[in-house]
């Protein structure tokens, strides 16, 4: 066997080993909206596949479906600030997943390196090893509410930096990038910024997109339907090219899409539909999210062994525990106790011990599983 996976140790940690044999425990890691109650409306989505059962024609296009494509510069245009795109600035892919792996081989090689937060989902790690490029962290400032370090972010780059990986709203700190940044404009590189959770402010009034504060610089922007619509399982993301992007790398961007074509053309079809009559669905999504949000700040602040700041937006804590050093046996603890959640490690985070909640599970579930974890830390 050769490859990224050749010498990984597979073996499930001692978190991972405890859930697997522990059963009837209250889970606030999910990100599932599909187990937490929050389903698209079912009739749109019947109106919209029926559509196209009843006129089906495949005929791909490397870019993806134009009326989908529409639908998308539709939306960012309405965004604060808008983003202004042509449908031919916009790629459709099966997921964000996928488009972070085309952007990793159209912008960099082997030896080459991005630079990515240093507290960030792990999906970053694993998309790199398998594309042999290296990562190098930047810091971002817990002190300042998870704020991009510029110093840091300057001094992560080399000769051999190829682009920055960005995430407003950060996961899972919630961080939003509010303003310009100047280091960005001083590195000139590409940006590769994820969006997914840009429907969901919390702190700030709304998610500008980055690709507007910097209409300078090249940047690709991904976002797709599993976050913003509850539909993880249609599988369709994209990626928004704003102008510099477009003229650098479109033309390469299309030749790497054509090999795949991985976005399903009834997804395509049907999303046109979902950005039309999805409007009340995500408004009520996002409102149950923010009550969640402000129920368990409101517990966890009587909590001392915790200190929680509220999220910029998305709708993950990221929950400092002062003066401990323990994540790995906390966790264990309360899983012991019924109650499931994440340790900062999990999420490279190596500043002080940590725990991330999601306030995405169900309301009343996440109230007993926070109570759960206040009467265990007390």
């Amino acid at each position: 066997m050769s490859g990224f996976l050749a010498n990984a140790d597979l073996s499930a940690n001692a978190i991972e080993q405890a859930r697997r044999r522990a059963t009837g425990y209250l889970d606030l890691t999910s990100s599932n909206p599909t187990h937490h109650g929050l389903l698209f409306p079912a009739d749109v989505l019947r109106a919209a596949a029926e559509r196209y059962w009843s006129a089906r024609r495949y005929d791909p296009d490397p870019r993806g479906n134009l009326e989908a494509r529409q639908a998308v510069a539709a939306y960012y245009a309405q965004r604060r600030p808008a983003l202004r795109l042509s449908p031919d600035q916009v790629f459709l892919t099966a997921s964000t997943s996928e488009a972070y792996g085309l952007l990793f081989t159209l912008l960099a090689g082997p030896g080459d390196n991005l630079l990515a937060p240093n507290v960030t989902y792990p999906l970053f790690e694993h998309l790199a090893a398998a594309h042999h490029v290296e990562l190098r962290p930047y810091r971002l400032d817990e002190a300042r509410g998870w704020q991009i370090d510029e110093a840091s972010l300057l001094r992560a780059a080399d000769a051999r930096t190829r682009a920055v990986l960005l995430v407003s709203p950060h996961n899972p700190t919630g961080m939003v990038v509010q303003s310009p940044l100047a280091a960005l404009g001083r590195l000139g590189l590409p940006l590769i910024c994820d969006e997914v959770f840009a429907e969901f402010p919390y702190r700030v009034p709304s998610v500008p997109p980055v690709a507007a504060l910097h209409p300078d610089l090249p940047i690709f922007t991904l976002n797709g339907i599993s976050k913003m619509f509850a539909l993880p399982d249609l599988k369709l993301g994209w990626i928004a090219l704003n102008a510099p992007a477009a003229e650098r790398y479109a033309a390469r961007l299309e030749i790497l899409n054509d090999l795949y074509l991985g976005a399903n053309a009834l997804a395509q079809a049907m999303l046109p539909a979902l950005f039309a009559q999805g409007v009340d669905f995500v408004a009520a999504m996002r409102a149950r999210i923010r009550a969640s949000l402000a129920m368990a700040l409101e517990m966890l602040a009587g909590c001392p062994a915790l200190r929680v700041q509220p999220p910029d937006g998305g709708y993950y804590l990221f929950a400092r525990m002062p003066g401990r050093d323990d994540e790995e046996a906390l966790v264990l603890r309360l899983l012991e106790h019924g109650v499931l959640v994440h340790p900062g490690f999990f999420y490279g985070c190596d500043d002080g011990a940590h725990l991330m909640i999601s306030c995405l599970v169900e309301p009343e579930v996440l109230k007993r599983g926070l109570g759960t974890i206040i009467s265990t830390l007390a």
